[in-house]
């Protein structure tokens, strides 16, 4: 039984955020629901809801292709500076940011980076084909490893919990376009804030163990990875990414089942995820479904052509001298940013308040971070939470004492174990890996 793919709708109102049910999702269990009800389709009322119908048929028109609003699509106050920003709720989703609707983005509001994990039902979501699936088997799936291998494999779900041991990692999967909506003159992309990007623990088990298990043949340089999404055109490249093998075989790269000790949602990958911790989320292919091992390096547009990093340090061009030379891009760089204080929320003169942020590099270990209030420091040193592991990210709290009403600009850097800093400015064509000194403008009454 092939995935279904088709568009999405957003989750019905009132509906409680639900895991999987056999991983037959969300149009099935609508049709149930309806069913139960003696209907066969939602009513107008059901969609329109909260929203006023005005406002519901303009929303309803901005979203392209058959995705449909339903009443939990809000207008709320943005995370810094931008008036609105647009929440939506998909299927075992909370209320998330709305980037693009067709394929879905979906960012994390700040609020939910108060924590070590970020929940399942509030992590980011980033898709890049419009045919995503919304219903999998999980009894006739199957995972195929192929290509340059002695033995190829076909393993069901059961398969992979039964005859591998499970491994368990708390890692930062971020997406390389975070933050590019900062970037300076604008470029062009998904224009996400700071909230493209989670942190969790993941449980599956070792590629190396499943590369093992089909015998690497002599020769072998490269692994490809692709997934159940297509494009909405058949010249349309699948999306596909590689590793090198000695990367893949590293014992830490995963094919990931579980996410926070729950399947994965259908959204971030349901039912398996490539896991490559410390590195970009280009990598970490949802919805896993081929991994393929080659005698030469791989050829694919995800790889050739997109998600392309000049060669410079940090990743670095400026506009009037674009890099001639690029390479895909692969470790997240170091950065730090704040999570707390929350967009409008008040600080008062002479009483403390603790600035909440997270630090996280490709796997160095953070070793310290540093805040100041003003241009040009003086720099105090953070309280760092306890590590979760080299790959996780690293929350840290600063106890401030504002004695004076005022603005005030707010800055943080981080500092990893290799000794790398964070620089004061970045631009780049495609808007990736933005990690410079995070700072923030508050008011203090």
């Amino acid at each position: 039984m092939k995935p279904t793919v088709r568009p999405l709708r957003l989750q019905q109102p009132g509906r409680p955020v639900e895991p999987p049910r056999r991983a037959k999702m969300w149009k099935n269990n609508r049709r149930e629901e309806l069913r139960r009800a003696g209907r066969h389709s939602a009513g107008p009322g059901e969609l329109a809801g909260a929203v006023g119908r005005r406002q519901f048929m303009q929303l309803l028109a901005a979203a392209s292709g058959g995705v449909l609003l339903s009443p939990s699509v809000l207008l709320a106050r943005s995370e810094r500076d931008v008036p609105t920003e647009q929440l939506v709720r998909f299927p075992e989703k909370t209320d998330l940011i709305l980037r693009t609707d067709r394929p879905p983005q979906l960012e994390t509001p700040l609020r939910y980076f108060q924590a070590d994990l970020t929940p399942n039902d509030a992590f980011y979501v980033r898709w890049h084909l419009e045919g995503i699936p919304t219903e999998v088997d999980r009894e006739t799936f199957r995972l195929q490893l192929a290509g340059h291998v002695e033995k190829p494999l076909s393993l069901s779900l059961a398969d992979l919990r039964a005859q591998f041991d499970p491994v368990s990692l708390v890692a930062v999967n971020q997406c390389s376009g975070n933050s590019r909506s900062f970037f300076t003159p604008r470029v062009a992309g998904g224009q996400w804030r700071n909230g493209a990007m989670g942190n969790a623990r993941w449980t599956g088990v070792r590629l190396r163990d499943l590369l093992d298990r089909a015998g690497v043949k002599a020769g072998a340089i490269e692994v490809s990875f692709s997934g159940l999404d297509r494009g909405a055109f058949s010249t349309t490249p699948i999306f596909a990414k590689s590793l090198a093998l000695d990367h893949a075989r590293d014992g830490e790269v995963m094919v990931a089942y579980q996410m926070n000790g729950a399947d994965l949602p259908m959204l971030n990958g349901f039912p398996l995820r490539l896991i490559v911790p410390g590195w970009y989320a280009t990598y970490w292919v949802k919805a896993l479904d081929a991994v393929t091992v080659l005698p030469e390096k791989f050829k694919g547009f995800w790889m050739d052509k997109a998600y392309r990093i000049p060669t410079s340090a940090n990743a670095e061009e400026s506009p009037d001298h674009l890099a001639t030379e690029t390479i895909p891009i692969n470790r997240l760089s170091l950065r730090s940013l704040f999570v707390r204080p929350e967009p409008g929320e008040q600080l008062s003169a002479k009483k403390p308040f603790e600035i909440q942020g997270l630090a996280f590099d490709s796997g160095s270990g953070i070793q310290r971070v540093e805040l100041a209030s003003r241009e040009g420091g003086p720099w105090e040193q953070a309280q760092l939470d306890p590590d979760l592991g080299k790959y996780s990210w690293r929350r840290w709290r600063f106890l401030w004492h504002p004695q004076t009403p005022g603005k005030y600009l707010l800055q943080v850097r981080a500092q990893n174990q290799a000794g790398e800093e964070q620089p004061t400015s970045l631009w780049n064509r495609a808007g990736y890996m933005r990690n410079v000194i995070e700072k923030m403008e508050v008011e203090v009454v």
